[in-house]
């Protein structure tokens, strides 16, 4: 009698279990698949937003030096952002500016987006520096 429940009970263990795997995968898979580009999409937004924090530092260094002005360093961060941002950085501007002691460059833009017909998260990086400029001592 024992047996013959034991085998009666791991028949139907059996039986029953199938089609289980299919239907938790069917509701797991949905969530994996939107951890996985939810990863990729803010992986694409921290690089585009490193190309323009290295395109505004550049531009910064540029307009910083003695006797250049902010159209040099929104020049130099122009340069930059040709070379390197790509489909990576779209519709990208470059603005700057200058109070006489400090300059400042600004580069915002969007970056890519992993699902179509949606436009990629905004992007703006800002780097300033002093300006250079001959002194004498005592001054």
């Amino acid at each position: 009698m024992r047996e013959r429940l034991r085998d009666w009970w791991r028949g139907r263990r059996w039986s029953d279990d199938r089609g289980d795997t299919s239907i938790q995968m069917a509701i797991v898979f949905p969530f994996v698949l939107l951890a996985t580009i939810a990863v990729i999409q803010a992986s694409m937004w921290y690089y585009a937003r490193q190309i323009a924090l290295t395109a505004a530092r550049e531009g910064a260094a540029a307009a910083r030096a003695y006797q250049a002005g902010p159209a040099d360093g929104a020049a130099r961060a122009r340069e930059i952002l040709a070379r390197t941002a790509g489909d990576s950085l779209g519709g990208y501007s470059v603005t700057a500016g200058s109070d006489g002691q400090r300059v400042r460059v600004r580069v915002s833009g969007t970056s890519l987006s992993m699902i179509p017909g949606v436009s990629g998260l905004q992007v703006s990086q800002t780097a300033s520096g002093a300006v250079e400029r001959w002194t004498t001592p005592g001054e």
